[in-house]
């Protein structure tokens, strides 16, 4: 990737946080969707919100851009009181949705140029900043081409030129490899990386996707129904887990009932095994190498069968159980935005 040559509009980063989130709440009739949220994101920062589809990260996201209007709580971004500044807010961020924001039968040029008007790029530096922009992302020889000959990966790279032409301090991604195969997801996590190092932008990630959100992101905060519960680094996230995960599978009736029995208690929302959910658990070990030969000997002694065993370290999932008492899962409404967008690409060509 190539850095584009232009000044940012938005000129040099204050020190200290970019985004400063207080006491954040926003009620609609009969649910409260962000209840309570309190952050801040620095500046070069990847921050991402972890979450099931319904947790509340695309409302956050929404307040942040100020396209609604929190019911309760205080954001400021780069220093701007956003409930009495939307229209600054908007002038330095770039949002790209997880619904589809592309037109099939533009070329990518004119996509970016219909953006470029809308941001409000004066008429003089509109080609210089499409082209800059085409350069970074690597989409200059293909912006003749009409977007409908584009690969999924293509397309989000798009998208994501799209919201990046007026050079935004912040850059607001919500689901940014949703739809695309792991090749082109690789694509745009690099690209994310390069945003940031090489612009400097500030870049916030809603995903579902725990792989995502470990290689991404900088920081963490995880939403369950609305409640910010911990933030974190990865690393750090990882670390309050505490020893190693270790996975057991057996066909014995009560299985959980008999590792509670020599003092090891299944994590809830375990997931399901072989043999359905009761035949599979999964418990906090420390020094789970050693601790795997005595368990296996003690519940042999019980008459208990185990059939697969397996020690991992713990992952985003891992915490994701221990702070909201279950898996995470994609939602129905996130399954069918990606959908439409692979139903897009199908019958755009």
């Amino acid at each position: 990737m190539r850095e584009a040559t232009g000044d940012s509009a938005a000129g040099p980063a204050p020190a200290g946080p970019e985004i400063v989130v207080s006491n954040l709440v926003k009620d609609y009739p009969r649910v409260r969707a962000v209840d309570g949220v309190s952050f801040a994101v620095a500046g070069r920062e990847i921050f991402g919100l972890l979450g099931p589809n319904g947790a509340g990260k695309t409302t956050t996201i929404r307040l942040l851009l100020t396209l609604i209007r929190p019911t309760a709580g205080q954001i400021r971004v780069a220093g701007i009181d956003a409930l009495a500044r939307p229209a600054a807010i908007r002038q330095i961020s770039g949002y790209v949705p997880q619904d589809v924001s592309v037109d099939g039968e533009l070329t990518g040029f004119e996509n970016i140029l219909m953006y470029s008007k809308l941001y409000g790029l004066p008429r003089a530096s509109r080609r210089t900043a499409i082209a800059e922009i085409l350069d970074l992302l690597e989409l200059s020889d293909r912006a003749g081409d009409l977007v409908r000959t584009y690969s999924g990966g293509m397309m989000r790279r798009l998208e994501i030129a799209q919201a990046l032409v007026n050079r935004p301090r912040l850059l607001f991604l919500d689901e940014p490899s949703i739809g695309l195969d792991p090749g082109a997801k690789r694509v745009i996590w690099d690209l994310i990386r390069t945003l940031r190092s090489e612009l400097g932008t500030i870049v916030f990630i809603n995903t579902h996707d725990m792989n995502e959100a470990d290689a991404l992101c900088d920081r963490i905060g995880i939403l369950n129904k609305g409640r910010l519960v911990t933030v974190g680094s990865p690393a750090e996230l990882k670390a309050t887990v505490g020893g190693d995960v270790l996975s057991l599978d057996s066909p014995a009736p009560d299985f959980a009932g008999h590792l509670r029995a020599l003092g090891h208690a299944p994590m809830a929302g375990a997931g399901n095994g072989p043999h359905g959910p009761a035949g599979h658990a999964e418990i906090l070990v420390t020094e789970g190498e050693r601790l795997i030969p005595p368990l296996l000997e003690a519940l042999r002694g019980r008459g208990v069968e185990v059939e697969a065993v397996s020690l991992k370290k713990p992952t985003l999932d891992d915490v994701f159980l221990k702070y909201t008492g279950t898996r995470i899962e994609a939602g129905d409404s996130w399954k069918e935005a990606r959908r439409t967008r692979r139903t897009f690409r199908r019958m755009v060509r």
